[in-house]
């Protein structure tokens, strides 16, 4: 998933089908000058669908195509043949996307499984034929029903990434080398803060053929539920994990006072984010000493936590035993 690739949010324009006219056709055949109205339906405008797609990771696809039509109806025909139904037209997304009114704000659709289908806007209904009203008073309608207008709409398509972990920590915590070690994911690594710019996602694997899914969502700085350095743009990406791991280096100034801080950015932004369990991972452990690392458990939050290593490999067997019995409790 190159950085350049990855699109989270798109605003696009949709239209759907007009509904097919009926048929005001009267029935004529030889030895049968007045057989009566015969008009058939029209057929249904095309539905604009939203449609889940597993192979799917981003919205790329739909950064250069922002306006999408379905097909109209057709009109019905003689002998109450109904008119063929407009082409639907569906839009693939991968998992964990929303459909959000851009006006009112209201969540339009939510695609969390491959395959699912939510209709965005429907299509014009179809006009009835002059078969329809016939009556006792009136044996030859010569009028039938227009079909129905089709709706327009701009829609904000919106994704937010489904993983069992994601990797909460500051610019430069190690989170990018911790999921390369775990995954097979390769993020840009270097020195500085602020290399990832993009979330990234990395299949972890443990015993027996079984992995869960770990995010390494870009650094979060204090004030970032206000809008500052990347801001509010990928802490909706964390909604979406079943676990959030808080990875704070051992050279850190104060780990508890860190450990507040992120917490509070996800409290402002979303008070639900604090109801997800929580793993606190003391990253660069190979920097301390046993007498270090003593210290530093007295001022730990009250929460599961542990050290770790990405260079050496110190502790990320345990890491991984930790994560699975959170997701599986």
């Amino acid at each position: 998933m190159a950085g350049s690739n990855f699109v989270d949010y798109v605003k696009i324009f949709c239209r759907s089908g007009k509904g097919g006219p009926g048929s005001a056709h009267l029935r004529r055949e030889k030895f049968i000058p007045k057989g009566g109205p015969d008009g058939g339906d029209g057929g249904r405008g095309g539905h604009v669908i939203l449609r889940g797609n597993a192979q799917m990771w981003t919205l790329l696809h739909l950064r250069y195509t922002k306006h999408l039509f379905a097909g109209h109806g057709e009109s019905g025909g003689r002998q109450q043949s109904s008119g063929a139904g407009g082409q639907d037209i569906y839009i693939d997304v991968p998992m964990g996307t929303l459909a959000i009114d851009p006006e009112s704000g209201e969540k339009l659709a939510e695609i969390t499984e491959h395959g699912q289908e939510q209709i965005l806007l429907e299509g014009g209904r179809g006009g009835l034929g002059n078969t329809h009203f016939k009556s006792a008073t009136n044996q030859t309608p010569r009028f039938a029903q227009p079909g129905e207008d089709s709706k327009e709409s701009y829609v904000i398509i919106e994704l937010k990434l489904l993983a069992d972990v994601g990797l909460v920590g500051f610019p430069n915590a190690g989170k990018s080398t911790l999921l390369s070690t775990v995954s097979a994911a390769k993020p840009e690594i270097a020195d500085y803060p602020f290399t990832t710019l993009t979330p990234n996602l990395g299949i972890v694997s443990y015993y027996d053929h079984l992995s869960f899914v770990m995010a390494d969502i870009p650094g979060i700085i204090e004030g970032a539920s206000e809008g500052k350095g990347l801001g509010l743009r990928f802490l909706r990406h964390i909604e979406r994990n079943s676990i959030l791991l808080f990875l704070i280096p051992a050279d850190a100034d104060d780990i508890a006072s860190e450990y507040k801080i992120l917490l509070g950015e996800l409290q402002a932004f979303n008070p639900e984010l604090l109801d997800k369990s929580r793993v606190l991972a003391v990253s660069k452990s190979d920097l301390l000493d046993e007498e270090l690392k003593e210290e530093i458990r007295k001022q730990l939050p009250d929460l599961s936590f542990i050290f770790i290593s990405s260079i050496t490999g110190e502790g990320i067997k345990e890491l991984k035993d930790l994560l699975w019995a959170e997701l599986n409790q």
